[in-house]
Parts: structure tokens; C-alpha cells; sequence
């Protein structure tokens, strides 16, 4: 089988006996029903695939879709005029470059559709364009525009500006917003002169942003109708990639079954709807197959720098925004921008929808799957925890295996020398109390977190009917139950353990149980005491 890996034209993929998950039923039945359109969907997860496929669509390509659901469908496969705007590769951090690359798609148009000299400006030009092309061909036009919104997110939150002829410091973010702002209004005055238009990209903007000039498109990011349009379903997996779970299973040495427990943990538990529709990253599962590994490829495959802005310059913790419920409308009208970074998180794919509660309408949100925890965990740890002799994600896996082999002496030890080494001056003010612990307790959150994602089970500030757990993480051969105390005594951590019952869960369970009680110095910063039992 041959994996379409880091391949996004339709025509090369059915052309070149790629394999293809059939798509078409789903885009067919948009076509039918609608006419403006905007999908978000995280990076990778085949937005370009999807416009590419309706490229081919409108042009009447009818022989790459021989085979495919739509050839049953569709009936006239009449040819449309089509303008595709692409913003995937394009570096918008300099001052002219949106312009130019507008400038440049309009006059490839210009060329075919013929120009008029009275339109001057990027907007009515585009528009002049569409009117000739549905004029000249008789057939309304179809616009493709794919990751629209990159231009404003390469320089968002960067401070980058320029100064204009008048004297004005002007910031690119603002600019390029005006810009795609114009160019998008087209679409309100050319409305009868459209087929069919669809925007693609990782974030929505709201209505007093770039979407505003025109009539708002349909955001189908979160229908459940269209929640499979991108990414792979568990019924597409287990049919379309029964041979290659198969010959993973062998490298593995794993039955079939267990194969796929695996991969569901490491890439499934993408949810864009309340329908709750479970969608793999199929960026890492076509790379995975073709490998015969599991790896952590989308996540390795780069981190948007957007992001890492957005986080370092959040006041929220990452411990804040995972396992709690938002009410519905923070993701459907929001201005994407570094005041409010949860509605980029979740539409990035860093966080995803794991509950739905229709009483209240609202999501609950927590990380996906195993590489995007681990991951996403790792890249927070390395900002936070600004360790100058190892990154964090080594000690981790060190201190991973001491646990698994329950050597609790060089794990507290290896803690302590890890947390003395961490330079605190970097971090926000320590000087009082709260602070101190504040840090302290999101410090350990980080670590146990990262800890959790090679364990078989964590349980981080867990409530029990007897009281608060710090921490449990559950192993193989071990359960470890952890309690800490800030300027107090290991003694009473292990007392608390054992007044307030936390063990009676696991009184038969076969493993070995251990308690250790921590308590950590405001005037060191790392571990004064330990204790075990």
C-alpha cells in the first residue's frame, strides 16, 4: 500500500495509486446544500487534500472519482470556473508579502478572464474577475481559498509593524487583517455571480475581524454532519487499513486487537462535534504505517510559532484550561487572538472536545491522545522548567524507569537534584507565599503530568469521598501514591495518606503499594524531605 505522506493534490494521489479514504459522499452532500462554507481543522489533517478534491470536482474531472462514492451521485459533472487561492508556504512576516501574493493570483486571472483598468484596488479587481469569468463561461464561480488565515497568524502577537509614508507605525497583524478583510468583502458584491466558495484554516475570526465585509460563511468546523471530513474514522481504519494494522501488529509482535488499542491511544480522540465522532490524526497514522512505528510525527513534524507565543504571553496555566467545561459559544464567536488563547488551543488540535453536556451546552476539554499530551506537556515543561543541564522530557523518561522498577531513593533523589536546578529567577516574581506555592504545586503538576503519559494510569488532585489525592500514578508492578506538603513534614503527608484512606482503592489490588510523602522548602525551592512506606 502506498501512503500519500506530505501529498495533498487529488489528481496525483488517484493518478498514482495512492491510498485514498473515500471523502466524496460527505463532499457531495456539501455541495448540495450549501454555497459559502468555512471549515478549521488542526494542521495536517488534510485541509488541502479537501480543497484539492473540489478543485478536481468542479473542474469535471470525472475520471479520478471512478470508483469513489460520488461517482454514483452525481450526475451532470458540469465544469466551473475555479480561482484557488493558496496561503501554505508562503512567509508573511514581511511587509508586502500578502499584497504581492494576492497580487500575483488576481493577475494569473486577470490573464485569462481579461482586466479592466478602472479597478484598481486588490478587492475589485477580484471581483471585476469574477464577474467576466461567470460572463465568459456561463457557469457561476467556485473560489477554493485554503489555510486563509495564515498570513495573520505568522505575525500575530510578534510586534512586527512598518512605518508608512505618512509617518504611522502600523502592525502587520492589523494590516494583513484590512487586507483579507477587502479582499474577502468581494464575495457579499459577487454573490450572484458564485457557485460555491470554501475557506480553509486553524482559527476562526470572529465577525469583527477579516469575516466581516462579507456575508458570513456557514461554519461547519463543529457539525456533526461533517465531522469526518477530515482525518480517518475508527470504521475507515479497520476497513481501508485492516492489511497495514495487520502487518503492524507483526512488527510489534502484538495481536491485531491490542494493535489497535494502541493506536487509538497514541492518535485517535480528535472530537470536532457533540456527536463525539472519533477522528485519528491521519498524518501520524499514514506515517506510522509506512514506518512500521510508533512515533509522535505530527507532533514532531513542528510546532506553530503562533502557539508558543500565545502561551508564553497567557497568564493560564495549562493545569487551568484542561478538564473543565466551556459553554459552547467560546468556540463559535470569538476574536482568535493572545488575550483569549483557548479557542486557538482547541482549534490548533493541542486540546480537543472529551464530554458534551447538552443541560448546559457545554465542552469539556483535555488533550486527545498520547503524542499530543506528551508533546504538548513536553514543549510547556521546557519553557517552565528552564532546566539548564537537561531538558525535562529526559529526566522524565529516567525517572520513568526508576519507578518501574521501584526504586523510590533514586527517583526522590533525582527530583530533588532536578528541582534545585531549575533557575526561579526566571519565572514571575517568587517573592511571597502564594506565589511560592502557586509555583510550586504547577511545577510538580507539570512533572507528574509528564510522568502520567508512560504510566498506565495518573490521577493528579483526584477527589475521593475521604478528600484530595495529590497524585497517583499506577504502573505495571507499582502504584504510587504521592502527597505534598509546602514547609511542613514528610511525616504528616504520609499521615494524611493514611488518615484520610487514600490506599483503601487499591487494599486488592495485586501490585505494590507505595506511599511517599514530599515536602518542599519555600527557601531552597526543591524537596527538604522524603519519605516512603
Amino acid at each position: 500500500m502506498k501512503y500519500p505522506i506530505g501529498i495533498q493534490s487529488f489528481d496525483q494521489i488517484r493518478e498514482d495509486g495512492y491510498v485514498y479514504v473515500d471523502k466524496t459522499a460527505l463532499i457531495y452532500d456539501l455541495v448540495s446544500k450549501g454555497k459559502i462554507y468555512f471549515l478549521s481543522r488542526p494542521r495536517r489533517f488534510g485541509k488541502s487534500l479537501l480543497i484539492s478534491t473540489l478543485k478536481h470536482y468542479f473542474l469535471g474531472h470525472k475520471e479520478l472519482f471512478r470508483g469513489l462514492a460520488i461517482d454514483g451521485l452525481e450526475q451532470e459533472w458540469k465544469v466551473y470556473p475555479v480561482l484557488h487561492v493558496d496561503f501554505n508556504g508562503g512567509d508573511f512576516t514581511q511587509r508586502d508579502a500578502l499584497e504581492q501574493r494576492l497580487n500575483t493570483y488576481v493577475a494569473q486571472w486577470e490573464r485569462i478572464y481579461g482586466a479592466d483598468e478602472t479597478e484598481t484596488d486588490l478587492g475589485a479587481r477580484f471581483q471585476g474577475v469574477i464577474r467576466r469569468a461567470h460572463q465568459q463561461t456561463g457557469q457561476r464561480v467556485v473560489v477554493l481559498i485554503d489555510e486563509y488565515d495564515k498570513p495573520i497568524l505568522d505575525v500575530l502577537d510578534t510586534n512586527a509593524a512598518y512605518v508608512d509614508e505618512s509617518g504611522n507605525r502600523i502592525l502587520l497583524e492589523d494590516r494583513h487583517r484590512n487586507i483579507l478583510k477587502g479582499f474577502y468583502s468581494t464575495f457579499k458584491a459577487a454573490d450572484a455571480d458564485l457557485r460555491f466558495v470554501m475557506l480553509t484554516g486553524v482559527t476562526k475570526f470572529s465577525q469583527v475581524s477579516v469575516f466581516s465585509g462579507f456575508n458570513q460563511p456557514k461554519d461547519i468546523s463543529m457539525d456533526k454532519r461533517y465531522e469526518a471530513l477530515c482525518g480517518i474514522t475508527k470504521e475507515e481504519l479497520e476497513t481501508v487499513f485492516a492489511e497495514p494494522i495487520r502487518e503492524l501488529a507483526d512488527e510489534l509482535n502484538v495481536e491485531v486487537e491490542e494493535m489497535k488499542r494502541m493506536l487509538r491511544l497514541q492518535y485517535d480522540g480528535y472530537h470536532f462535534s457533540p456527536a463525539m465522532t472519533g477522528i485519528f490524526n491521519p498524518f501520524s497514522l499514514l506515517n506510522a504505517f509506512d514506518m512500521k512505528m510508533l512515533r509522535d510525527y505530527w507532533f514532531a513534524s513542528g510546532t506553530p510559532t503562533y502557539l508558543i507565543r500565545l502561551l508564553n504571553h497567557s497568564n493560564e496555566q495549562i493545569n487551568d484550561l484542561t478538564g473543565k467545561y466551556y459553554d459552547v459559544s467560546e468556540f463559535i464567536d470569538y476574536k482568535a487572538d493572545v488575550e483569549r488563547p483557548l479557542p486557538m488551543i482547541y482549534q490548533s488540535g493541542y486540546l480537543t472536545i472529551k464530554d458534551y453536556d447538552q443541560s448546559t451546552e457545554s465542552f469539556l476539554l483535555d488533550f486527545p491522545n498520547n503524542e499530543v499530551r506528551k508533546g504538548f506537556l513536553s514543549l510547556i515543561a521546557s519553557s517552565y522548567l528552564k532546566n539548564s543541564e537537561e531538558r525535562p522530557e529526559g529526566w522524565v523518561r529516567d525517572a520513568f524507569r526508576q519507578l518501574n522498577r521501584g526504586e523510590v531513593e533514586p527517583f526522590c533523589e533525582s527530583l530533588t537534584a532536578f528541582l534545585a536546578s531549575i533557575p526561579y529567577d526566571s519565572h514571575e516574581s517568587l517573592k511571597d507565599i502564594k506565589a511560592t506555592e502557586k509555583h510550586f504545586q504547577y511545577t510538580f503538576y507539570l512533572i507528574l503530568r509528564l510522568l502520567g503519559v508512560y504510566c498506565l494510569g495518573i490521577k493528579v488532585e483526584d477527589r475521593q469521598s475521604y478528600g484530595r489525592v495529590d497524585c497517583t500514578l499506577e504502573l505495571k508492578e507499582y502504584v504510587y501514591i504521592f502527597e505534598l506538603k509546602m514547609d511542613g513534614s514528610a511525616d504528616e503527608a504520609l499521615q494524611q495518606i493514611e488518615q484520610k484512606g487514600y490506599a483503601k482503592p487499591y487494599a486488592t489490588d495485586p501490585r505494590h503499594l507505595i506511599r511517599i510523602g514530599m515536602n518542599f522548602s519555600s527557601k531552597t525551592r526543591t524537596i527538604a524531605q522524603w519519605k516512603c512506606q
